[in-house]
């Protein structure tokens, strides 16, 4: 019960005493409660409208009926979060009729000057650090220069090499530098400290918690540290005045307080508008219960923490390991999630729905601490530097008032998240139970798009809460994008042992299709995942495994009804099956294309229909064969069995189609270990190839290399142009 003192008071009695009478015995009519950016005052009625603090504040003052706050049209400029408590419980958080309220952490930085090279400085006031500049609401980039080779920028648990060979060491300011690198399925940033000759330190503890032996860094298992023998470059330094070179690139001074941006075509210093990301966290509910929101946005809230000494020592899916010590932990129960735009802690009966989340330097939502009975639903999420929305905690058995449970995440639309921190996911639910992740439509992410469970198969994570899951009639399509570097990952991710977990209906296409190995999964089963159903979904286009269950300890998994282009060894583990599949398919039935179609925000969604294979009826021959390793496991419709040539000077393999066809595509899909490379596709109606049409291909053929060709042929060949052999786990002729 709220309680009633002095003018608010008034004001309530005020207010009820000009509403219209409840008949008898029905819920009292909602009182409503007016905010507008420029509000103040404790009115808050249309003429005279509060702040959103002010309107909170009233709504404290109500009692014995229900409160809804309406946010007038306009940009809410917050310079701190706006906290909701259990005293806040009950009122709703809408938008006024055909208004569209934004609230932002954003300030806008004005006072260009124009440089003679052309890009525009300006000063940037005290307490402000520009890690994210928006301008004209399209995100700049942080100046950043090529990647650097481990044999030059070599890591240690100390630093790194190759200040000399980058020139680095000759920068006016390096110690504003970041490097930025990915190693699997992990990201780091750290900042330069110190140039000694040709070595670099970097800014504790990032560097320390991105380097093995911290006890904190994950399983022991773990080699995906920067000195490791998986680091194999950084993938790019940012942040210098001498690698600003492309048009929507800035940098940051810390010296000189500036901000130095290249402009695109077009953009004026006169009439554009730029906006650095500063208050971190725009809405936080700790503890509130029966609250909604609707129709807000939520813009330009930052994430401070990469910009401290902390910088970003990923994990994984966003994570970070920070402070200079902490208890020994292989399990990542001590990891931080990133700072995001909305937080519910402890919420009850919460609902975010129909809201739009943009240009956020963090994530969108984090539920956490217990948050229960609670959803997220219709809102669209774009232009994230981290994931989405992050559910749940990293302790698997939290006492009952801190466990994650019953919350809906739906019919939701994710599209270019983790922008920046590249190893976050669109969708993480920690130690959850019942929660339902349905209806989503996630598009272009770099890493995974739903990742459900924690812990690997640490001893501390193998009792848990995860239980009754459901990952179902999703859309997930370009998910695991390759040039963002980032492995071992999946359209539809999971840990930990959750019985009754079910994942159904989704349709996925395009996970790490073109990559540089053999990875991306559709639906990935790793480490502990036991006594999960996988049933009922379209997999397309996936760079390796539509289904993978590798890990023995992981057991009682069954795939079950559903369409996939490709095939997969069976499931590990005791008591998994895969039973009445549809695999190998190069068309899409109508019973799949049906439910395809459903998947996603909307349930109307486009499918890409799977392109006809000639090569599968084709004969397939090669020049030698090495071992067992014959030339139709190139045709045989599955990507993890591969051919195999002995090494010789012009090796080749080919496929005779039977007679001359149109072929429009190619799919060259390199073996496991990516051993073909520098070769020519060759294309010719005749068997002696003298009419031969040639493509050629420099480097190693990707999973896959797609060549368009447009022309008659009967016989396709892959021809290597030098020494060596060919080995494809996968060639498909397309008409």
């Amino acid at each position: 019960m709220r309680a009633r003192t002095g003018a608010a008071a008034f004001l309530a009695t005020a207010a009820l005493a000009l509403a219209p009478l409840p008949a008898a015995h029905a819920d009292p009519a909602p009182l409503t409660l007016h905010a507008a950016p420029r509000g103040s005052g404790t009115d808050c009625t249309v003429g005279h409208p509060c702040s959103v603090e002010g309107a909170r504040d009233v709504a404290r003052t109500i009692d014995d009926r229900s409160v809804r706050v309406e946010l007038a049209d306009g940009t809410y400029e917050l310079s701190k979060p706006l906290k909701l408590g259990k005293e806040d419980s009950g009122v709703t958080w809408g938008a006024a009729q055909d208004a569209d309220p934004v609230l932002s952490g954003g300030r806008a930085l004005t006072g260009w000057t124009v440089n003679p090279d052309g890009t525009w400085t300006t000063k940037v006031p005290e307490g402000i650090t520009p890690r994210q500049l928006f301008v004209d609401g399209e995100r700049a980039v942080r100046a950043r220069g090529e990647s650097c080779a481990a044999s030059v920028c070599d890591a240690t648990k100390t630093g790194m090499t190759g200040a000399e060979k980058t020139g680095i060491a000759r920068w006016a300011r390096p110690t504003d530098a970041e490097a930025v690198i990915s190693v699997r399925w992990r990201n780091y940033h750290c900042r330069i400290t110190s140039v000694t000759g040709d070595v670099m330190t970097f800014a504790q503890p990032c560097w320390t918690n991105s380097a093995s032996g911290t006890d904190r860094t994950g399983p022991a298992w773990d080699s995906t540290t920067v000195d490791s023998s998986r680091y194999s470059k950084v993938a790019f330094f940012e942040n210098a005045r001498e690698l600003l070179d492309e048009p929507g690139e800035f940098v940051w001074d810390s010296a000189e307080r500036t901000v130095t941006y290249l402009p695109r075509q077009g953009e004026d210093p006169r009439r554009s508008r730029a906006v650095t990301p500063v208050t971190e966290g725009l809405l936080v509910l700790d503890g509130a219960h029966d609250v909604h929101l609707s129709g807000l946005g939520f813009a330009y809230s930052a994430y401070q923490q990469p910009n401290t000494d902390e910088g970003y020592a990923g994990m994984q899916a966003g994570l970070t390991l920070t402070g200079a010590t902490g208890p020994v932990d292989h399990a990542g129960r001590f990891y931080t999630k990133p700072a995001a735009a909305l937080t519910v802690r402890g919420g009850r009966d919460v609902t975010v729905e129909g809201n739009t989340f943009s240009r956020l330097g963090g994530a969108g939502v984090v539920f956490e601490q217990g948050t229960q009975d609670s959803a997220l639903a219709r809102n669209r999420f774009t232009d994230l530097s981290s994931g989405a929305a992050y559910i749940g905690d990293t302790e698997p058995m939290p006492t009952a008032e801190l466990a994650g449970a019953r919350n809906t995440i739906e019919r939701n639309t994710i599209r270019r998240t983790g922008v920046e921190y590249t190893d976050s996911v669109g969708i993480w639910a920690g130690y959850e139970a019942e929660t339902v992740i349905d209806h989503n439509t996630l598009e272009e992410l770099p890493y995974s798009g739903i990742s459900v469970g924690w812990g690997w198969n640490q001893p501390e994570a193998q009792t848990s809460v995860l239980r009754d899951n459901r990952i179902t009639d999703n859309r997930i399509t370009d998910v695991m994008l390759v040039r963002h570097d980032q492995h071992d990952g999946a359209a539809i991710y999971t840990q930990g042992a959750q019985p009754g977990t079910v994942i159904s209906g989704n349709y996925i296409d395009r996970s790490a299709y073109g990559n540089t190995e053999r990875d991306g999964n559709g639906v990935y089963l790793d480490e502990q995942s036991s006594h999960i159903a996988v049933t009922g979904n379209v997999i397309t286009r996936v760079g390796y495994k539509w289904v993978s269950n590798w890990a023995g300890y992981g057991i009682d998994n069954h795939a079950t009804g559903n369409w996939t282009d490709t095939a997969a060894p069976a499931l590990s583990g005791r008591g998994s099956t895969m039973t009445d599949n549809f695999t190998g398919l190069d068309r899409l039935p109508a019973e799949a294309v049906k439910v395809a179609e459903a998947a996603g925000a909307d349930g109307r969604g486009k499918v890409r229909q799977l392109r006809p294979d000639l090569a599968r009826e084709g004969t397939a021959t090669q020049s030698s064969t090495d071992g067992t390793a014959t030339a139709d496991k190139a045709t045989d419709g599955d990507t993890t069995t591969d051919t195999r040539t002995l090494s010789e000077a012009g090796a080749w393999w080919q496929v005779d189609l039977g007679s001359a066809q149109h072929v429009g595509q190619v799919e060259v899909w390199n073996n496991s270990s990516m051993t073909t490379a520098d070769f020519d596709v060759q294309l010719a109606s005749s068997a002696d190839f003298s009419d031969a049409t040639t493509v050629h291909v420099t480097g190693k053929a990707l999973r896959p290399t797609v060549l368009d060709t447009d022309t008659e042929a009967r016989y396709v060949r892959v021809r290597l142009t030098g020494t060596g052999r060919v080995a494809l786990s996968h060639v498909l002729v397309h008409p």
